[in-house]
């Protein structure tokens, strides 16, 4: 398959970036074949779900957004793969349904606003204060939905926090280790809240240009 960032991605949609990328590198490691069910969380244009399907894998895509899950039918096609796609927040979009593989790249920046924004192109990438409003929330119930053996691969950026999400993961009873890490640029959302992520103790710097991203494997005991 060709670059990531090259699936069609209208305007309101998360486009493919770093973080795509790195967790989707990790993802090609997993053993996946035609009896593989993944679930995809917070799909966006489905970048995700599509590689898993092009390995013959069965795939769910979960969103909030109606334009992202849109998205990720329509790459799929374009693509030649075939996607489920539920609209629905988080886990619950898929009740009674249990899978080998979760995959996620979640909203995860950390924001002024105290509760993630309900619309609008920010709601692709604001998570709160603490930038951990959905990486929480997958922590504590993606073991429910794991068949046993199965994994969790989560990516977000390690300014919202790496131990908390080793250790939530840990007492939700899945083993947790990062498996890869990124160095890359700050966006432009994140040169704009600098001042204010420093004034949080998100960065030693008010100057600092980059940020550290993190993929992590948890799997289900």
């Amino acid at each position: 398959m060709g670059p990531l960032a090259a699936l069609p991605t209208p305007p309101g949609v998360y486009t493919p970036q770093h973080d795509t990328d790195l967790i989707a590198r990790v993802m090609e490691k997993e053993h996946l074949d035609t009896g593989s069910a993944v679930l995809d969380l917070c799909t966006g244009s489905g970048a995700l779900a599509v590689r898993a399907a092009a390995r013959g894998a069965r795939v769910t895509a979960v969103d909030v957004s109606w334009r992202a899950l849109a998205t990720a039918w329509c790459n799929g096609l374009l693509s030649g793969r075939r996607i489920t796609v539920r609209h629905g927040d988080l886990v619950s979009a898929v009740p009674g349904r249990t899978y080998d593989l979760v995959v996620s790249n979640p909203p995860y920046v950390p924001a002024p606003a105290p509760r993630p924004p309900s619309r609008g192109s920010a709601r692709a990438w604001d998570a709160g204060p603490d930038g951990r409003a959905f990486v929480d929330r997958i922590c504590d119930s993606t073991a429910g939905v794991l068949n046993p053996g199965g994994a969790l691969l989560l990516v977000h950026s390690a300014l919202c926090g790496t131990a908390p999400t080793l250790d939530r993961l840990a007492a939700s009873g899945l083993d947790a280790t990062v498996v890869d890490r990124a160095t890359v640029p700050f966006g432009p959302v994140l040169r704009e809240r600098r001042t204010w992520l420093h004034s949080r103790g998100m960065l030693r710097d008010r100057h600092e240009d980059e940020e550290e991203l993190v993929v992590v494997r948890a799997v289900r005991r």
